[in-house]
């Protein structure tokens, strides 16, 4: 298959899916996200292949869904899945569930997924990394959701899940970021590394994890999640679209963010959102 916004190769039992719109932070606009989804797919039919490792080219792994308005990442073919309808358009957000659906093809594919994170990892970003069956990352990664203070809920509602109920309504609530050290010290990756050695040390990991058996790899793998799904965690992950509509839609200033950034620019609403917690000593 033929990429435009990402790099797809296999070797040595790894297939490896980097996500490469390096000027745009990598950001997930609907192209990047549908041949996301197509190179997962691939990977997982590919008989040569037992893992999967997803990183990114770049400054960053990923600064979220592209939100600018010269390429909002809203025009040309929507995600699988989109129902594009008179009947739903103004209250089912076709966009919040076109990301939940995404990212459950990861939960969902029978082989594991690893994540490799440095860099900003913001908003959307998260939800990838959240998403991914491992996560290993740089110590100083910068990992968050800042759309949280002025814009709306997530659009995947992991946080519950990923760590503990304090860690989550804090991150949740505040929309700060952490470090990637501090992510794997919380439980949020299973580990971080060194910036300069983060390559090396993830590929050891991932050779080792690629030399078990991809049957018994699946076979581990969809025990763990038969286990969370037991507890809800897909009832609770499908409930999102209907609070990010709420949150971006019903509430009270809900656009006033899209308003600022129209007006004066998207600069400008990020300024009115992230502001007053830079103020305060808290950057992302």
């Amino acid at each position: 298959m033929e990429f435009e916004t990402i790099l797809y190769k296999t070797e040595d039992k790894i297939a490896r899916i980097t996500l490469n719109r390096p000027d745009r932070r990598n950001a997930l606009s609907f192209h990047l996200r549908r041949e996301l989804v197509d190179a997962l797919k691939e990977a997982e039919r590919d008989d040569s292949v037992s893992v999967i490792l997803i990183d990114a080219n770049g400054p960053a792994f990923c600064s979220g869904y592209d939100i600018a308005p010269d390429a909002s990442g809203r025009s040309g073919e929507p995600p699988y899945g989109w129902v594009d309808s008179e009947h739903f358009n103004s209250w089912t957000d076709q966009f919040a569930r076109s990301c939940m659906r995404d990212w459950l093809t990861i939960w969902d594919l029978l082989k594991p997924v690893v994540c490799k994170v440095h860099g900003f990892c913001l908003a959307g970003g998260t939800e990838v990394m959240s998403m991914c069956d491992i996560a290993f990352v740089a110590d100083d990664a910068t990992i968050g959701y800042p759309p949280m203070r002025g814009m709306t809920t997530p659009d995947t509602l992991y946080f519950p899940w990923k760590m503990t109920m304090a860690q989550a309504k804090y991150l949740q609530l505040t929309g700060n970021s952490v470090t990637g050290k501090e992510a794997a010290e919380m439980g949020w990756v299973a580990k971080s590394f060194p910036s300069e050695s983060l390559e090396e040390n993830t590929m050891s990991e991932v050779r080792a994890l690629a030399s078990v058996s991809p049957d018994l790899l699946a076979a581990n793998k969809q025990s763990v999640n038969q286990a969370y799904e037991i507890m809800g965690f897909k009832t609770a992950l499908a409930q999102g679209w209907s609070w990010h509509a709420l949150s971006s839609r019903l509430r009270p200033g809900a656009g006033d963010f899209g308003k600022i950034s129209q007006a004066e620019g998207l600069k400008a609403a990020l300024e009115w959102r992230d502001g007053p917690f830079r103020k305060e000593g808290f950057p992302l």
